[in-house]
């Protein structure tokens, strides 16, 4: 029984399938008688068609049939629903050109139901000379006909696509069809016959060979045509094959782009980082110095203030003995020539040392001198030993002040030690306060030379008292003592300049560290713009292959430009960069272009464009 039951299925659809093969063909046929004896009859008739032409009517019936052959049906509240409006209406999704027939339809009405609006689609799209075209569109996307279409309906097998390449004939037609006094809705679509049973033989033999003659050069027509598409289609083909391998050359550009973009920014992240760390390092070191110069400042002023207080005492010792010694400034004005000779060499650093060695000398042949004097007197000191005593007195009272002094003067040289390391830690740290040191130099330069006239004076002193050996030894190693001094400062200079030179060497460094991290830094800025140039290019390069369409001729009646009208001397010409149509005035340019590899015709806006494109790559 199984068996049987499977049998008798398969059979049912074997016959089933069988009915259907029979129907498709049925259709097919009538199909093409229809179109036939429509074109035959409108090419003897020799006008514009109305609505009431009967081959025209049964046209419509016949393409009304094919089109609701295979329709699923669609379930509603009122019942089952056949409408062949529901895939005509995905043609406004997928060809935009065709929004206008729907909407009309739409806005008509006297339609109120499906089958009426599909026929009022028909009609418009016949009058548009676009019937085959939208019905092209709709065949290329079976997967949406699926929805509305059994597998093995008409317009989802090969069939379809011969009525499509059938309707094209239907172009040469010119129809004026009113919609507005026709009832749409209550027609009834009943194929006559009548007019395809016609005897042959009874038409005259004229009308005969001009329906052939007629019907041959819509073939040629036809042939013409679908030649035309072919080469059409392999055009578009290599076009697609081109951009798709330059999409893919844009991709991997993009791709090495985005990945130096990305190493950039992580150097320049680095950089920055780097940079802070700098900073917050010198900004520290800057704070520590402006610290420490600040204790030394303040140490600096008392051991100032130390100092004042002791000059101060030296300096009323100083006046009283001046007082008493006034009457020897007659001999010391030699003495005091020299004294000012050291004064201009302490202005002039680097002669210093070889006006001292000069002073030496001038010094040991006074010693010499006096050595001669001594001798002198000692012969005399045997007669005059009673004056000797009191003068060993005042010699005793002197001395007393000379070791006071000395002692003072070792205290003040101490100090002025320690300020004078002070002053060089404070000119290590920080270059600010060499203006302010420069001033405080000469401060104790002045007061050193201060000191040198008061060593002057006790060196009068000493020459006014000749005979008082110990004293002038003890002025001689006053003498050495100062020069020593002003070697150790002479030499604490030249530590403090090489110093200088040090920092200075040491800014030098920062500053060429400084500049090239700058130079860095904009060598990176450079590489992003151009980076950044370069993927707008590319962007641009992709919105122009993606964005621009190919305009057909029938869409274009005047030039884009000058919008002048198309005639048969002024014809159309494409532009092979935007897709629009333009006159040969508007569209004599050539450049050559990414998806051609030779100069093509391009209009004066792209022309300027890509120009403009180029110059900025260039620059």
């Amino acid at each position: 029984m199984a068996t049987f039951t499977e049998d008798h299925d398969l059979r049912s659809c074997s016959a089933v399938k069988c009915h259907t093969m029979e129907e498709r063909s049925n259709l097919m046929n009538m199909m093409k008688l229809s179109i036939k004896v429509l074109i035959q009859s409108a090419l003897s008739l020799g006008r514009t068609l109305d609505s009431d032409f009967p081959p025209l009517q049964q046209f419509f019936v016949v393409m009304e049939h094919c089109l609701k052959h295979g329709l699923k049906a669609k379930k509603s509240f009122i019942g089952q629903n056949k409408s062949f409006f529901g895939p005509l209406e995905l043609v406004e999704k997928l060809c935009p050109e065709a929004s206008d027939i729907a909407t009309s339809v739409k806005n008509l009405p006297e339609l109120k139901t499906a089958v009426g609006r599909g026929r009022a689609w028909l009609y418009l799209a016949l009058m548009q000379k676009k019937l085959a075209d939208y019905l092209k569109v709709l065949l290329d996307h079976k997967n949406l006909l699926s929805e509305f279409y059994e597998p093995d309906a008409l317009m989802m097998e090969e069939e379809g696509a011969v009525i499509v390449g059938l309707l094209v004939g239907l172009n040469v037609l010119d129809a004026n069809l009113c919609l507005k006094g026709e009832d749409l809705d209550s027609q009834v679509g009943v194929i006559d016959f009548s007019l395809y049973l016609k005897d042959i033989q009874n038409s005259d033999d004229s009308k005969q060979d001009a329906g052939i003659t007629a019907v041959l050069d819509q073939k040629h027509y036809v042939e013409e045509l679908n030649r035309h598409l072919s080469c059409t289609v392999g055009d578009l083909q290599s076009k697609i094959d081109c951009l798709e391998k330059t999409n893919s050359k844009l991709q991997e550009e993009l791709a090495a782009a985005t990945d130096r973009i990305g190493s950039l920014q992580e150097e320049q992240q680095q950089l920055k980082h780097q940079n802070e760390l700098i900073r917050e390092r010198s900004e520290k070191s800057v704070e520590v110095t402006i610290q420490d110069t600040k204790i030394e400042l303040d140490t600096y002023k008392q051991s100032r203030q130390g100092l004042d207080e002791m000059y101060s005492d030296v300096w009323k010792q100083l006046k009283e003995e001046r007082r008493i010694r006034m009457e020897l400034e007659k001999e010391l004005e030699l003495q005091i020539g020299m004294k000012i000779e050291m004064e201009i060499a302490m202005k002039l650093l680097e002669k210093d040392t070889h006006e001292k060695q000069d002073t030496l000398v001038a010094l040991r042949q006074q010693l010499e001198e006096v050595k001669a004097i001594n001798l002198q007197m000692f012969h005399k000191s045997q007669n005059s030993e009673s004056s000797l005593q009191q003068k060993k007195e005042t010699i005793s009272s002197f001395e007393g002040k000379t070791n006071q002094m000395m002692s003072t003067m070792k205290q003040m040289e101490e100090r002025l030690r320690h300020a004078e390391q002070a002053r060089q830690v404070a000119e290590e740290k920080n270059n600010k306060m060499k203006l302010e040191l420069g001033g405080r130099i000469e401060t104790l330069q002045q007061q050193i030379s201060k000191l040198d006239n008061q060593c002057s004076i006790l060196e009068k002193d000493l020459k006014f008292e000749k005979e008082q050996r110990q004293s002038l030894q003890r002025e001689l190693h006053q003498e050495k003592d100062t020069t020593s001094l002003l070697k150790t400062e002479l030499q604490q200079m030249e530590g403090l300049k090489k110093e200088l030179r040090k920092l200075h060497d040491e800014k030098q460094q920062l500053e060429k560290i400084c500049e090239e991290q700058e130079q860095a830094l904009q060598e990176m800025g450079l590489h992003l713009s151009q980076s950044k140039l370069k993927m707008e290019d590319i962007k641009e390069v992709n919105k122009a292959l993606k964005g621009h369409t190919w305009l057909k001729d029938d869409e274009a009646t005047h030039c884009k430009q000058c919008e002048k009208e198309f005639s048969i001397s002024r014809r159309k010409h494409h532009c092979r960069n935007c897709g629009d149509i333009f006159c040969n005035t508007c569209s004599s340019n050539e450049l050559a272009l990414p998806s051609y590899p030779k100069p093509v015709r391009v209009c004066d806006t792209c022309h300027t464009l890509l120009l403009q494109r180029c110059s900025s790559n260039a620059s």
